[in-house]
């Protein structure tokens, strides 16, 4: 059944949108059968089990850490995460650029922005982001490569308001990449939709939608 719905799910995205299995608290089996049926991206949203299963896994998979990261355990990751999705605050950023430097490593990363109505959400809000986004910061950010930016949208069933926040969040990729990345080449990415909303996410430019529940089934 992963195999199947991995396939499916690839056989329904266009070329731009890229599908990273959400893995949290599956068994090494489960990723495993995914992986054997071609899947690379994997998500994760707790430090302890990413560093866990990168160290278990086939060293080809790319590891997205998708949850809510704290400063203190970005040198965990540093090494070796192919994308930090949720980057919520400049403090981060810069305790990310710390620890790429240490290693010697770019490490990339989205912007993560407030876009559904529920408090417990967290990330940017467009001020905030043009704030910490000053030439003088992004300049002494040497060791990230900035690729998009990230968003979650309210767990409704209401899909005219879905549909609403991922456009607002793909006008705020457009607005960042005017205005603080028209010369940078990696920031192209808008990270959004899941299980149950990544059809609408897609329809409204998604590049990377993160499903777990659909292929895995129900988190344990």
């Amino acid at each position: 059944m992963i195999s199947e719905t991995i396939h499916q799910v690839n056989a329904s995205l266009p070329v731009i949108t890229k599908l990273i299995a959400v893995s949290k608290t599956q068994s090494m089996d489960k990723i495993m059968e995914a992986y054997e049926a071609g899947q690379r991206d994997f998500g994760e949203n707790k430090v302890q089990e990413l560093v866990a299963k990168y160290e278990a896994l086939p060293k080809d998979i790319r590891w997205h850490m998708i949850g809510h990261l704290q400063s203190n355990k970005v040198k965990y990751i540093a090494p070796f995460v192919h994308l930090i999705h949720g980057v919520d605050s400049l403090k981060l950023l810069q305790e990310i650029d710390k620890q790429g430097q240490k290693i010697g490593r770019k490490i990339p990363c989205l912007l993560q922005f407030h876009i559904a109505q529920e408090e417990s959400k967290f990330g940017f809000s467009m001020e905030d982001a043009n704030e910490s986004l000053t030439q003088k910061n992004l300049n002494s950010l040497s060791h990230i490569q900035l690729c998009g930016v990230m968003g979650m949208a309210t767990f409704t069933d209401n899909t005219a308001q879905i549909r609403q926040e991922f456009k607002a969040l793909a006008s705020t990729f457009k607005t960042l990449k005017q205005h603080h990345f028209s010369s940078v080449e990696s920031f192209q990415e808008i990270s959004m939709g899941m299980s149950d909303d990544y059809p609408i996410a897609v329809e409204e430019g998604s590049t990377f939608i993160r499903v777990g529940s659909k292929i895995f089934g129900e988190r344990l």
